[in-house]
């Protein structure tokens, strides 16, 4: 029963997913032909695409940051969620209203400009000056003023980790009353009998045998908060029109950036001193110490890396077996129908796939964070007898 409960959300996600994608291509072309229609629009220009379907374009949209959040589209009307938007600037000091304002980057608003495709055109401005979905200074002639300005609105990633935090702050706190009014010793029942065995092998499999002596208890909480926060913001952003926070390499960095902060601070001086001073022949400490304390570094960067590259590839495979019904539609509408149940097929694979990476991903993350303070906390040999 729940093998088939489980196929039938993989295929209904892989059919939201499919329309999600065709509405966003609609929305594109849409946006292309507003383009051609301009006086400054070239023949090279995207705004001369005549129907083509561009899969990078799609893909990309789908898996950056916004300032505002795109769910789907009824008919031609993109359902789209405004969030806030807060600029900083030394002359006017801050300013706050909705993302609406920009009206989908069609137009400007308190001086104020949601840069796209279509205004980097219009304008003849450079993307690598001006990136796409960036907010920028203009005057009243839709023009950059080149001012300084510090953006600090909640874009759809920081939006998606509020409500993930929430969730998990949620979840948690319905299992700590559900002990704290059944008592430890009685059986879990309910969303208490899914967690417990969770955090049990976290605390007996990942924490206990990466930190030595008593020191782990008090850095269980830590390690499976992470694996939580981690695996929630990964399963999370597998739903369709949901933001790709794990995917976002800002994102990554300030979990790698905790992760750091908590080695540095269970570090002892052994550990330093085999950094600076490794029991190596004298001639080799000048080579070894510079290689030792660069790994001190390496270590958040690699827990950086590895989550923000797996979670991001998935999603780009994901998306890029669905756009393969619009690559063949275009060609013809009988070699689009006729590769869409593959393409379901695929997918609903890939699915299972990113279901269980999302989970590896998350206990990697908290595996290794376990084992970086083990080894920052390791003692000498004589404290190990």
């Amino acid at each position: 029963m729940l093998k088939h409960s489980l196929i039938a959300l993989l295929l209904a996600l892989n059919i939201i997913g499919i329309s999600a994608v065709a509405h966003a291509q609609t929305h594109e072309e849409k946006e292309a032909h507003h383009g051609s229609q301009h006086p400054l629009a070239t023949a090279d220009e995207p705004g001369d695409k005549k129907g083509g379907f561009d899969a990078k374009e799609v893909i990309l949209g789908h898996v950056k940051d916004a300032h505002d959040w795109h769910l789907m589209d009824i008919g031609e009307t993109p359902v789209t969620i405004p969030l806030p938007v807060i600029i900083y600037n030394k002359e006017r000091g801050v300013s706050v209203f909705s993302s609406s304002r920009f009206h989908h980057g069609h137009a400007s608003y308190d001086g104020y400009r949601l840069v796209t495709t279509h205004y980097l055109h219009e304008k003849g401005l450079s993307p690598n000056e001006y990136p796409d979905g960036k907010i920028i200074a203009v005057d009243e002639n839709d023009n950059p003023t080149g001012a300084e300005i510090y953006d600090w609105s909640m874009t759809k990633n920081i939006t998606a980790l509020l409500l993930s935090s929430i969730l998990l702050v949620v979840l948690m706190l319905n299992v700590a009353k559900a002990y704290k009014v059944r008592g430890a010793k009685q059986a879990p029942k309910g969303f208490q009998s899914l967690m417990e065995p969770v955090i049990i092998f976290m605390r007996d499999e990942v924490v206990k045998p990466n930190i030595p002596g008593k020191h782990y208890e008090r850095f269980v909480p830590f390690v499976a908060t992470i694996f939580f926060f981690v695996l929630i913001n990964n399963l999370l952003g597998l739903l369709p029109g949901s933001a790709n926070v794990t995917g976002n390499l800002a994102v990554t960095s300030a979990l790698a950036i905790i992760s750091f902060i908590a080695i540095l601070v269970s570090s002892n001086k052994h550990f330093w001193g085999h950094i600076f001073n490794p029991p190596v022949p004298f001639g080799v400490k000048f080579i070894l110490a510079p290689v030792e304390l660069i790994s001190v570094f390496t270590k958040p960067i690699s827990l950086m890396i590895r989550l923000f590259a797996n979670m991001l590839a998935g999603h780009i495979i994901v998306l890029s077996i669905i756009s393969l019904v619009f690559i063949f539609g275009s060609l013809s509408k009988f070699a689009g129908y006729g590769f869409l149940p593959i393409t379901i097929i695929f997918n609903i694979v890939m699915m299972l796939l990113e279901i269980l990476v999302a989970f590896i991903q998350a206990f990697i993350f908290a595996n290794l964070t376990a084992v970086f303070i083990g080894q920052a906390m390791e003692g000498g040999h004589d404290e190990h007898h």
